[in-house]
């Protein structure tokens, strides 16, 4: 048994004049609980520092900057780095990145039980839009702020097992988790700040949201045979709500805990990764099974393109 005792350190609402040193606190709150619950790796949401800004519709590069972190650790999260150390536990959590020669990207790092980082991920699928649009219920300007990142779905051999990451819209596309699949991934780390309504479908609410949160996790794991830890930032940030609904599945497919609370939650499980092992050798041994001469329009083209032959 390869025992990895995981704490889901799910955030409630950041309000836009929250600063990062109280959204520290309360990531050290869930820290301390996930070490008295005898957790080894803690992860947080995506964007755990901040409110969702790409909901705000802003023209001043310096105001967006704002938001961005240019070092990590910097000052405000350098306490989280030496709490982790001390407790030995390795940790995980998303924030906006702003490189030294000039990039911004929607981020998550991994660190190992030392402190140290150890793994970098990008976010790749950038949902939303770049320009200000009226016909939208709210902004979700991500493709304003972001952009697309850059380092591919790698993973790391750490704490035991083989370990990736992604991040919020990510898990709705099946690549991302066939990508970390065929690198014999065991454990993906997500983190995701999902509005409650879709702002181009208000009739599509909390439940639908919900339904395909765990939908999108569930496949993922079970068609990869992966653990996913997938974690959410929750609750009415300055009027716009966000999903909770954090959990953690198995490599069947199963959910074996989730949050049941849109608040600041640990959820803790003992997630076994040698569980992943059984279905990687038999109904998805991608060396026996994968027949990848049929898969050329995966990696060949984006948009659908419709067949050409006549039907009756």
């Amino acid at each position: 048994m390869r025992s990895v005792v995981i704490g889901g350190a799910q955030l409630g609402p950041i309000q836009k004049a929250d600063s990062r040193s109280d959204v520290v606190a309360r990531m050290l709150d869930l820290m301390d609980q996930a070490h008295e619950r005898g957790c080894s790796l803690i992860v947080y949401p995506e964007l755990a520092l901040t409110t969702f800004f790409p909901r705000w519709y802003m023209t001043d590069q310096t105001e967006v900057d704002t938001w961005f972190e240019t070092d990590m650790p910097g000052k405000e999260t350098l306490a989280l780095f030496d709490r982790a150390r001390d407790y030995g536990m390795a940790m995980s959590f998303g924030y906006a990145e702003h490189t030294p020669d000039g990039h911004h990207f929607n981020t998550s790092i991994l660190t190992n039980p030392a402190g140290e980082i150890v793994g970098k991920y990008r976010k790749v699928h950038l949902p939303g839009h770049s320009e200000f649009d009226e016909a939208r219920a709210f902004q979700h300007l991500e493709k304003r702020y972001f952009e697309p990142g850059d380092l591919g779905f790698p993973v790391w051999r750490t704490l035991g097992g083989i370990v990736g990451m992604c991040i919020c819209n990510d898990r709705r596309w099946p690549e991302t988790y066939r990508v970390m699949g065929l690198s014999g991934v065991e454990l993906i780390l997500l983190g995701y700040n999902t509005p409650s309504v879709n702002s181009q479908k208000v009739g599509e609410g909390p439940e639908k949201r919900l339904f395909h949160n765990r939908l999108s996790v569930q496949s993922g794991a079970y068609q990869n045979s992966t653990w996913v830890v997938a974690i959410a930032k929750a609750g009415d940030e300055d009027g716009h709500p966000l999903i909770g609904g954090s959990l953690i599945v198995n490599p069947d497919g199963e959910i074996v805990v989730e949050a049941e609370t849109e608040d600041d939650e640990l959820i803790v499980h003992d997630c076994d990764l040698d569980l992943c092992n059984f279905a990687k050798q038999t109904i998805f041994d991608f060396a026996r099974h994968r027949r990848v001469e049929h898969y050329q329009p995966i990696t060949t083209q984006t948009g659908v393109i419709l067949p050409r032959n006549k039907t009756s």
